[in-house]
């Protein structure tokens, strides 16, 4: 999905003799998340990045479904996830589904003393609270407030926190995340229409080259189960890489609004998408500038599509009593709109401030346990206050 991008010294071409200074092959790996046949990065290794030496007893880490089926608006309480020290142990799973996990992180240190692999999941992580850096066989990915780091199903990362304050909303996806397609040119530009460009992705950078043996644990995450594998070598030991399969971080904050005359519908906001959901971001804009339009949204079905939506900051003017790190979660086949007297309340507004990540999922969502340990009880009947 991103632009060609390389990194540190590579080989003139592909497969072919790429000696150490002692005259030893360096090892070539490629990397992609959907076999050989899409976006791949080559990356060379001091060592083989194959080399296991020990591992650890599996630990299950699937989340614990508590209601697999239901019909009605629900609403959850996201900063009462209490923090945890781990970066791991911090991450808990609220709403599911075979295409995605949406996870909430409070964690105060990142990840000390192991290495973390998600070999299931494209990582799609806000940080809403917090800044640090995330050190990757690719370079480093330095992040703050209002940043989406991606991350390649696969990747090998760590996250190192500023503060002991920080807040996350993750969304792991079990296909790619993309650009939308109508975004793209044909060739895989961004388009003139686009609210974002290359400009504002980041891609890694400085990228250091670690080549030490010893014993380094990567935790690998497959299939609800977490693998402790130990490798004699460092996994960043990368001198080079080159291609369009790597990590990046886009900013919220850099998400040009799409507005108009009248109220504008939800996929002007779209930022990514996935097999059967997509990615919104609200941001701060200018409401409709018709002389009679209506600034707040229109009630709508919601028959196909179960909508989410991640409260960040600033006010909303369709919901009533908004904290930050709120969830709303407005199911498939009910219809929904703005709270009662928020229509009326809109008309003459100028501009909103609102910041919100919203996630459409085109099947069901399952609550968790934890979902249900900080659910906004009676919000189901908050249009009839």
């Amino acid at each position: 999905m991103p632009h060609y991008h390389t990194l540190g010294t590579i080989p003139h071409k592909r497969h072919t003799q790429f000696r150490k200074p002692d005259g030893t092959l360096y090892s070539e790996q490629l990397f992609s998340t959907e076999g050989f046949s899409n976006d791949y990065s080559i990356l060379y290794h001091c060592h083989p990045p194959t080399q296991i030496i020990r591992t650890d007893p599996p630990v299950s880490v699937m989340p614990e479904i508590a209601e697999e089926k239901m019909l009605q608006h629900r609403s959850f309480e996201g900063f009462k996830i209490p923090p945890a020290d781990d970066y791991l142990e911090s991450r808990k799973a609220i709403l599911v589904n075979n295409d995605c996990h949406v996870v909430l992180a409070a964690p105060r240190k990142g990840t000390t003393g192991y290495f973390f692999k998600n070999t299931d999941a494209d990582e799609l992580i806000f940080v809403h609270e917090g800044s640090g850096v995330v050190l990757t066989q690719y370079g480093k990915l330095p992040f703050s407030y209002g940043d989406y780091i991606l991350l390649p199903r696969g990747t090998i990362y760590q996250i190192e926190f500023a503060s002991t304050d920080n807040r996350l909303f993750i969304v792991e996806s079990f296909s790619p995340i993309r650009y939308p397609k109508r975004y793209l040119s044909k060739y895989g530009q961004l388009l003139e229409h686009s609210p974002f460009c290359e400009r504002d992705i980041r891609p890694p950078q400085d990228l250091v080259t670690i080549d030490e043996s010893g014993d380094f644990l990567i935790k690998a995450k497959k299939k609800g189960i977490l693998y402790g594998l130990h490798y004699g070598h460092h996994p960043f030991d990368v001198v080079g890489w080159d291609g369009c399969c790597y990590p990046f971080i886009f900013s919220i904050h850099d998400f040009e609004p799409i507005t108009g005359r009248v109220h504008q519908p939800p996929p002007v906001h779209q930022t990514f998408e996935a097999h059967n959901f997509v990615v919104c971001s609200f941001v701060p804009r200018l409401y409709d500038y018709h002389p009679e339009a209506i600034p707040a949204p229109y009630n709508h079905s919601n028959i196909d599509s179960d909508e989410l939506l991640y409260y960040v900051d600033g006010d909303f003017m369709s919901r009533k009593n908004v904290t930050r790190g709120m969830i709303t979660l407005h199911p498939a086949g009910i219809p929904h709109g703005p709270h009662p007297g928020a229509v009326e309340k809109s008309i003459g507004k100028k501009e909103t401030g609102e910041l919100a990540v919203m996630v459409d999922t085109f099947h069901p969502l399952q609550l968790t346990k934890t979902a249900l340990e900080i659910e906004n009880q009676g919000y189901t009947m908050s249009w009839a206050e």
